[in-house]
C-alpha cells in the first residue's frame, strides 16, 4: 500500500509541530491536545494513525529476524483474528434471529389463546406470558451483544484488509466487433461481378507484373485490389487460360494469384484488413529465408496442378456437351440415334445399308425370323435410317409400304448417319 509518510516520520512531524524552537508547547492553551487549527480553522485529529494496523517500511526489527517473514506472520495472525471475529459475529446474528422467531412464534400462540377464552386454556396462557417475558429478556441480551460486537468492530484498527473497499469492480477492454454474418451466394456473386466489371483492367495488370517492387507499387497505388475479389478473378483466369492452351501466360498469372493469396492469409492471421498488411507481406517474401520461399513455391506448384486439374475437368464436361447435342440433333422421329440403330444391326444387314442395295435388304429380310427383322425394322425406321410411304414409292406402286414393304426408301443422312434410298 502507498503511503505519503512512514507512520513514524508522520508522528515526528506531530511531535515537531508541537513544540517550539526552544522545546516548549505552541499550541494555544484554550486547544487541548492532541489537536491544533487546520489551515481553514478546522481541527484535525491526527491520532488516527495511531489506529491503523500496516507494517511500516521504518520499523526496526531485530537482524535475526526476518522482516518480510514477519510481515507474513503479522499478515497471518491478523486474518485468522478476522476471521475469528467474523464467526463470534455470524453466532450472535443467528441466534438473534432464533430468538426473535421464538417470540414471534409465541405471540401468535398468546393472540390464539386469547380468542379462545377457554377455562382449560388458563395455565397454559399464563406459561405462554411467562415463556414471552422470557424470551423478550433473552431478545434484549442477543441485541446488547449484537450492539457491543457492533462497537468492537467498529474500534477495531484498520489494515490493508479493511483500510479501503472496492467502490466498483468494472473493467473495460476494448475489442474488435464481431464479424458480420457470411453473406449469401448471390449476394456474394453480385458482389464479384459489379467488382471486375469496375477493375478488370487494373485486375489483368496486376496479374501481368512478376517483379516484387513491381507488385508492391502497383497495389500501393490502387489498394481496393487487395482483396478476395482479386483472387478469386485471377483463379478463374488461370483455368480460363489453361484451357486454351496458353500455359506459358497461365503461369505467370498463377504467380500473381498466390501472391495475392498470401496477402489474404497473412491478414487472417494478424486479424488485421489486408490492405494494412500487404506491405509488410513484400518486406517479408524480399528478405525471407530459403524455407519461407520453398514453401511459396511449393503452394505455387501445388496450385498450378489444381488449375490444370480444373481445366481438364472443365473441356471433358465441353466435349460431354457437345457430344450430347449432337446426338440431339442426330435423333430420328421416334427418338433414336441412327448411329447407335446402326450400330446394334446384324452385321448382314449393315452390308445391305452400306450398299445402298434395296434388293440385298430384302433378301436379307427374308432370310430373317419375321419378328427379328419387324423389330430391326421398326427402330431403322424410329431413328430415321427407313423413311416409310415416300413419295417415290406411292408414285411408282401407289400403295403404302409397311415395315417389311420392300419399297422403303432410305435418305441419305449427313455426318456420321448410315441410309439407304429408293
Amino acid at each position: 500500500m502507498w503511503r505519503p509518510f512512514g507512520l513514524r516520520a508522520l508522528r515526528a512531524v506531530r511531535v515537531a509541530a508541537l513544540l517550539d524552537t526552544d522545546g516548549g508547547p505552541r499550541l494555544p492553551p484554550q486547544l487541548p491536545e492532541p489537536w491544533r487549527a487546520g489551515p481553514r480553522g478546522k481541527m484535525v485529529d491526527y491520532s488516527v494513525w495511531d489506529h491503523i494496523e500496516v507494517s511500516d517500511d521504518e520499523d526496526e526489527t531485530h537482524p535475526n529476524i526476518d522482516t518480510a517473514s514477519l510481515f507474513r506472520w503479522r499478515h497471518q495472525a491478523r486474518v485468522e483474528r478476522m476471521e475469528q471475529f467474523q464467526k463470534e459475529k455470524e453466532e450472535l446474528d443467528r441466534g438473534c434471529r432464533e430468538c426473535k422467531r421464538k417470540v414471534a412464534e409465541c405471540q401468535r400462540k398468546l393472540k390464539e389463546l386469547e380468542v379462545a377464552e377457554g377455562e382449560g386454556g388458563k395455565a397454559e396462557l399464563e406459561r405462554l406470558q411467562a415463556e414471552a417475558q422470557q424470551l423478550r429478556k433473552e431478545e434484549r441480551s442477543w441485541e446488547q451483544k449484537l450492539e457491543e460486537m457492533r462497537k468492537k468492530e467498529k474500534s477495531m484498527p484498520w489494515n490493508v484488509d479493511t483500510l479501503s473497499k472496492d467502490g466498483f469492480s468494472k473493467s473495460m477492454v476494448n475489442t474488435k466487433p464481431e464479424q458480420a454474418e457470411e453473406e449469401s451466394e448471390e449476394v456474394r456473386e453480385q458482389k464479384h461481378k459489379t467488382f471486375v466489371e469496375k477493375y478488370e483492367k487494373q485486375i489483368k495488370h496486376f496479374g501481368m507484373l512478376r517483379r516484387w517492387d513491381d507488385s508492391q507499387k502497383y497495389l500501393s497505388d490502387n489498394v481496393h485490389l487487395v482483396c478476395e475479389e482479386t483472387a478469386n478473378y485471377l483463379v478463374i483466369w488461370c483455368i480460363d487460360l489453361e484451357v486454351e492452351e496458353k500455359c506459358a501466360l497461365m503461369e505467370q498469372v498463377a504467380h500473381q494469384t498466390i501472391v495475392m493469396q498470401f496477402i489474404l492469409e497473412l491478414a487472417k492471421s494478424l486479424k488485421v484488413d489486408p490492405r494494412a498488411c500487404f506491405r509488410q507481406f513484400f518486406t517479408k517474401i524480399k528478405t525471407a529465408d530459403r524455407q519461407y520461399m520453398e514453401g511459396f513455391n511449393d503452394e505455387l506448384e501445388a496450385f498450378k496442378d489444381r488449375v490444370r486439374g480444373r481445366a481438364k475437368l472443365r473441356i471433358e464436361k465441353a466435349m460431354k456437351e457437345y457430344e450430347e447435342e449432337e446426338r440431339k440433333k442426330r435423333l430420328g422421329p421416334g427418338g433414336l440415334d441412327p448411329v447407335e440403330v446402326y450400330e446394334s444391326l446384324p452385321e448382314e444387314l449393315q452390308k445391305c445399308f452400306d450398299a445402298k442395295d434395296v434388293q440385298m435388304l430384302q433378301d436379307a429380310i427374308s432370310k430373317m425370323d419375321p419378328t427379328d427383322a419387324k423389330y430391326h425394322m421398326q427402330r431403322c425406321i424410329d431413328s430415321g435410317l427407313w423413311v416409310p410411304n415416300s413419295k417415290s414409292s406411292e408414285a411408282k406402286d401407289g400403295e403404302e409400304a409397311g415395315t417389311g414393304d420392300p419399297l422403303l426408301e432410305a435418305t441419305s443422312k449427313s455426318g456420321d448417319e448410315k441410309d439407304v434410298s429408293v
